[in-house]
């Protein structure tokens, strides 16, 4: 239920003077967009404390963590919201 699911930004695939930039040599981006959310946290009173992300935040996400979900050929990650470093303004 505190569940966010995010694509990552894709990484810039040609410089500024138009050289284009293998696919090894990019470096994958720590930023995504969040695609959707869970109602909140289920406490053991089983209150919920509602989310604070919501659709088409950009986040900053961990190097490692997440559940790598494939939706109509399109890689996504699944986080919990604890997980998410922190919402980009």
């Amino acid at each position: 239920m505190d569940r966010v699911l995010v694509q990552r930004i894709k990484p810039q695939q040609k410089t500024a003077s138009g050289i284009y930039i293998p696919e090894k040599a990019q470096e994958a981006l720590n930023e995504g967009h969040v695609i959707a959310v869970g109602k909140g946290l289920v406490t053991q009173e089983g209150k919920i404390i509602p989310s604070e992300l919501k659709e088409g935040d950009k986040v900053l996400l961990p190097p490692y963590g997440g559940s790598a979900v494939k939706v109509d050929n399109e890689e996504l990650i699944l986080f919990r919201e604890s997980e998410i470093l922190a919402k980009i303004q």
